[in-house]
């Protein structure tokens, strides 16, 4: 048969990961999962009095170190004190010298947020007049350079060695029992192990430096490695690593006890013990993912985690099952070839993992976008796009593979017969009528009791009587010597000779039957030399029976084509690896529209226009259902006495949110004067009014605004302004 060689595998794997460390090395190390959604003093605000603290306030909780806030002078001279605390919920303080000169200060922050990345920036303000001199470059650069590109490299590794190892396990139990004693399989779930297992190694020692200075350096200090480990990201790889242990011993399993056990009983209970502690491992990998990124704050991280833990799994059972197929279809041994019924099993359960694939990244998408918009206006909307439309092109292929399998399955019970076909010694010589038929039969030798055993060498019956380079030519392997019945066998006088005459030259001392021609050649019973001849006989039937499953398996056509449609699969699951890797990287869409929303006044959060007024921006979450939004406080001319006061609520995504209730309190602490209470009227859609606020002296107010927005759900946030 004719048909079009298929590219190697090798080169097509090392092509796609040169594409693969493209896509890494083009994510963004600002891809943090927290963004900075407001502070006092504001950028760019000019304060007329020096202020005796700064606040962030952070879209989500995040993790601070005695240095992640630093307030530097015109000069480059820290001038804050102690370290940052918690104020209230995503809001952060840390205090200020007393007594600031007038000109421009540099606040820079290097946080980590609550899903385990890194969140760095810098902004200014100024006393009472911005000063010609403004430290620049102070802002870190966490989570980027040489180390963060590392870490991704790392990131990635960990998620492909996890999906070949689980998904490589459930394959071998739940497709391809047999498979568990075939060595490249073997191979590839170690492999997936020792992959798993050196990553997350890796990861644990670049988190310190990955998060703090980004320097090379820094991977192997101790006392970063031992902050490391007090955190919940360094938790999460430190129980990784444990389970892998776990792991090790159930591969041990698998590919020893396992396939050593005969007994069907015994064996099914092997299997099902097995597949229940297989799972059980494979939850717990899952989850250590689970419990430190993306799933693990926010919305609903109740549900969320659990449901990223099936999403985890889907994707090993599909891609890592799909990986073992690859390896079997091309590197299992000839007398051992992937049967066409585990094929079929392999096909219903990348169905079904497809199906939780398609249910848990609805809802998985849903929360981390919000809104439609945020799959077009936000890089994470943009590269779930990305990663959509290739889980479209991996299913499209799916789709063509089931069509081979199908008719993989048909041939293959078709043939079956053929293959074990048998033809009577005396014919093995004629030439056959089909070629299909002749490929497929063998030729067993007719007994005789006289017959030494080098005598009765099995060949294929299509090459049975040629000469060796038309045997090579017909898959026969080089250097296997042909030996056929001696009814068959032809001496120097030609063809047809019987069996009781010489076949050598024919000489006279030669006996009848002696392959030799000499009649000196006769040997005893019992020679050693017959053990070793009886061995070598084994091996070339061996060989000539594995050139011939080889010959039949490459020459069938369906086969053929599902190699070609599972190493495209492969190929583009490759791809969409290193999509999804970046996407865990990537600020959500919905943190980063609520960090827009937030800063998207032009006066900005807690500044004061020309005329007076003040307004303030401060983003809110009540932990319920549809909890997050802001809330913008106008209070006009800001001053001593009476003022005018509105009150905005908007969702994330900039529309009017129309909550319950809104309530407005005023403390100066300082002075021990409130919280004077301010209960506004309802206006319309999302905004509050109140007149006649009367604030009775001047000084550094705290802002406090209530929102509730379900009858449990509510919050309270607050912000310093000065008045009059």
């Amino acid at each position: 048969m004719n048909r079009t060689t298929a590219p190697r595998p090798r080169t097509l794997l090392l092509l796609l990961l040169a594409v693969t460390g493209v896509l890494l090395a083009g994510a963004s190390p600002a891809s943090a999962h927290a963004a900075l959604t407001g502070s006092d003093p504001a950028q760019g605000v000019v304060a007329g009095t020096a202020p005796t603290q700064v606040t962030l306030t952070f879209s989500e909780k995040v993790a601070m170190g005695d240095d992640s806030v630093r307030v530097l002078d015109p000069r480059g001279k820290p001038v804050q004190t102690g370290s940052p605390v918690g104020v209230s919920g995503t809001t952060y303080a840390v205090k200020l010298e007393s007594g600031l000169a007038k000109g421009t200060y540099t606040v820079t922050y290097q946080v980590v947020s609550a899903d385990s990345h890194p969140v760095a920036g810098a902004y200014t303000f100024s006393v009472g007049a911005p000063s010609g001199t403004v430290v620049t470059g102070t802002a870190p650069a966490a989570g980027g350079g040489v180390v963060g590109g590392l870490y991704a490299f790392g990131r990635y590794m960990s998620y492909a060695g996890f999906i070949v190892l689980a998904g490589g396990a459930a394959f071998v139990l739940a497709c391809w029992q047999r498979g568990a004693g075939v060595r490249a399989v073997q191979r590839l779930v170690v492999g997936g192990w020792i992959a798993l297992t050196a990553a997350t190694l890796w990861l644990l020692l670049l988190r310190g430096s990955y998060t703090s200075s980004g320097r090379f350096a820094d991977v192997f200090d101790l006392d970063l490695l031992g902050q490391v480990l007090q955190t919940k990201t360094g938790a999460a790889l430190v129980s990784r690593l444990l389970l892998l242990a776990a792991a090790a011993l159930f591969v041990a399993v698998l590919f020893g006890t396992y396939t050593r056990r005969e007994d069907v009983t015994e064996k099914r209970d092997l299997t099902f013990g097995l597949a229940v502690g297989g799972v059980v491992v494979a939850a717990g990998l899952a989850t250590s993912w689970a419990m430190a990124e993306h799933a693990s704050t926010g919305l609903q991280p109740g549900l969320a985690m659990p449901v990223d833990v099936v999403h985890l799994l889907a994707v090993a059972a599909w891609l890592g099952g799909l990986t073992a197929l690859l390896t079997a279809l091309y590197r299992a041994p000839a007398e051992h070839p992937v049967e066409a019924a585990a094929v079929r099993r392999f096909s219903r359960l990348a169905f079904g993992s497809v199906l939780a694939l398609v249910v848990t990244g609805v809802y998985q998408s849903w929360r981390q976008l919000g809104s439609w918009s945020a799959f077009t206006d936000t890089r994470y909307g943009q590269l779930l796009l990305a990663k959509i439309a290739l889980v479209a092109v991996l299913v499209g292929i799916a789709g063509l593979s089931r069509r081979w399998t199908g008719r993989l399955t048909d041939r293959s019970a078709d043939a079956e017969p053929e293959r074990t076909e048998l033809v009577p010694a005396d014919v093995a010589g004629q030439e056959p009528t089909d070629p299909v038929a002749a490929a497929g039969t063998r030729k067993d030798p007719v007994p005789d009791g006289d017959a030494e055993p080098e005598r009765t060498e099995l060949v294929p019956a299509a090459d049975a009587g040629q000469p060796a380079p038309a045997r090579e030519e017909r898959g026969t392997p080089a250097g296997v010597r042909e030996q056929v019945p001696a009814a068959t066998t032809t001496g120097g006088g030609g063809a047809g000779k019987k069996a009781d005459e010489p076949t050598g030259g024919g000489g006279a001392d030669g006996k009848a039957g002696d392959p030799t021609g000499g009649g000196d050649t006769d040997r005893k019973a019992g020679d050693p030399g017959d053990a070793r001849r009886a061995a070598q006989l084994a091996r070339q039937r061996a060989a000539v029976d594995a050139a011939r499953r080889k010959r039949l398996r490459d020459a069938d056509e369906n086969r053929f084509g599902l190699r070609r449609s599972v190493l495209a699969e492969a190929g583009v699951a490759l791809v969409l690896l290193a999509v999804t890797t970046t996407l865990t990287q990537t600020e959500p869409g919905r943190t980063e529209q609520e960090a827009k929303a937030a800063t998207s006044s032009p006066a900005g959060s807690g500044t004061s226009a020309a005329s007076g007024a003040l307004t303030l921006d401060m983003p809110f979450d009540t932990g319920g259902t549809d909890g997050k939004g802001v809330v913008r406080v106008d209070l006009d001319p800001a001053r001593v006495g009476g003022n005018t006061m509105h009150v905005y609520v908007q969702r994330p995504n900039g529309r009017a949110f129309d909550v319950p209730e809104v309530k407005i309190s005023f403390t100066l602490e300082a002075q021990k004067i409130g919280p004077l209470p301010v209960n506004p009227d309802h206006i319309t859609t999302g905004h509050w009014s109140a007149n006649g606020v009367q604030l009775p002296v001047a000084g550094n107010w705290k802002i406090a605004v209530t929102v509730r927005t379900s009858d449990i759900d509510q919050a309270t946030v607050s912000k310093n302004a000065q008045i009059g």
